[in-house]
């Protein structure tokens, strides 16, 4: 198998060898004349959302981020809404993202940090005057965690020009004296996604007064997920269980998903198999399985191993069976292949693990069965992950009749 790297070498954005229709690198660079076009030492336009690093903790970079493309702006901050647009144009429309930055300790509480928060709270982009202590740099951030990001610059001033549309209900969530768990279930169930609710987490304006505190954005997206989903497998764990063998399956940008569920008390355990040349593994010479797993009654450590991946999919998983009012016992399969060779952010498993669950499951009546149909959605072979599975090498009566 050639590495991307050395499809890169070979292609050079002609010949489409890794089986995209545009080159993702190419697509960086295709914006750059016009952002050089866009950026200098002023700007005026308007704010989509905020960011908050995690570098330098507790005394990190804060500030708003500004769309310099006015085409996209009710998509450019809305990752549920780019679930199946390829990869060059996600890529192209984030580079437009101009990311400005302060240094703040997470416990400030300066007007700067209180303007931001009422950025993070605006149900719509609000226009904002920036100037700049220097020109933004063109630079392009990618992450396994947050969504990609465009030029960044140092802020001397920052001015909001027009009122924050703040929904009422939202105001009342964060003016009343509740922990910031609470706050942030409340505004999910508000029809906030995931998305708007980490980014009110992060701007540190959620939870009880004097606890209050920015929380870098990498944090506030799992951090998030964790939240809801300790809430709705309160509910999922009093359902009854289902009764036959399903398996959801969805692919999105050389991820492909397949989620087993079987009957029994919830229980979940999620695999990642990393090819390599794809996202992180270029030095592989075998696709590397990871495994996290969690019991009925919840883990206790960080899922380390798969980080927010692990999360991300969790929720979806949850959010599916709470809408069902159903439990399960339930194996979660990624497969990262050589195609995926630039992180876009947790949001690609999310939406595509979400998706799985939009699309019509496969029903089986025994196990065997199920494990058969999710052997030909994979590339690997089923029995390399049944032997490191906690889940699938119980014996259960009425798996295998």
């Amino acid at each position: 198998m050639v590495s991307p790297a050395r499809l890169c070498l070979l292609c050079k954005g002609s010949r489409r060898l890794c089986g995209w229709r545009v080159c993702p690198l190419l697509s960086r660079k295709r914006v750059i004349p016009k952002i050089k076009e866009r950026i200098g030492n002023e700007f005026f336009g308007p704010s989509t959302s905020v960011f908050i690093g995690h570098n330098f903790y507790p005394n990190v970079y804060v500030g708003p981020l500004a769309s310099l493309d006015s085409d996209h702006l009710e998509t450019i901050d809305s990752p549920r809404s780019w679930f199946g647009k390829p990869y060059s144009n996600i890529i192209e429309m984030r580079s437009f993202v101009l990311r400005s930055k302060q240094r703040e300790n997470v416990f400030s509480r300066s007007r700067f940090v209180e303007n931001t928060q009422e950025l993070a709270l605006a149900k719509k982009p609000t226009d904002v005057e920036l100037e700049f202590k220097k020109k933004p740099t063109i630079s392009f951030e990618y992450s396994d965690i947050v969504q990609p990001m465009g030029p960044s610059a140092s802020l001397k001033k920052m001015r909001i020009t027009e009122n924050p549309v703040i929904p009422r209900k939202t105001e009342r969530v964060v003016n009343d004296e509740l922990k910031a768990e609470e706050a942030g279930f409340l505004l999910y169930k508000q029809a906030k996604d995931v998305y708007k609710v980490s980014n009110i987490l992060s701007s540190g304006i959620l939870g009880l007064e004097k606890s209050r505190k920015l929380v870098p954005t990498r944090w506030s997206i799992t951090a998030t997920d964790d939240i809801i989903f300790k809430r709705l497998v309160k509910k999922v764990k009093e359902q009854k269980q289902i009764n036959d063998y399903f398996v959801f399956s969805s692919e999105y940008l050389d991820n492909h998903f397949s989620f087993l569920l079987m009957p029994g008390n919830w229980e979940f355990e999620n695999f990642e198999a990393w090819s390599p040349g794809s996202t992180w593994s270029f030095n592989l010479k075998k696709t590397e399985i990871l495994e996290e797993y969690e019991p009925f009654h919840g883990r206790t450590k960080y899922a380390n191993l798969q980080a927010g991946g692990y999360y991300a999919s969790r929720l979806a998983v949850i959010e599916y069976l709470n809408r069902i009012g159903k439990q399960a016992r339930v194996v979660g399969f990624r497969e990262i292949h050589e195609g995926y060779t630039i992180p876009l952010g947790v949001w690609v498993v999310r939406e595509t693990a979400r998706n799985a669950f939009l699309s019509k499951p496969s029903r089986f009546e025994t196990l065997r069965d199920a494990l058969k149909h999710i052997d030909s959605k994979l590339r690997l072979n089923i029995t390399e992950f049944i032997r490191k599975s906690r889940i699938l090498r119980q014996r259960r009566l009425g798996d295998f009749n």
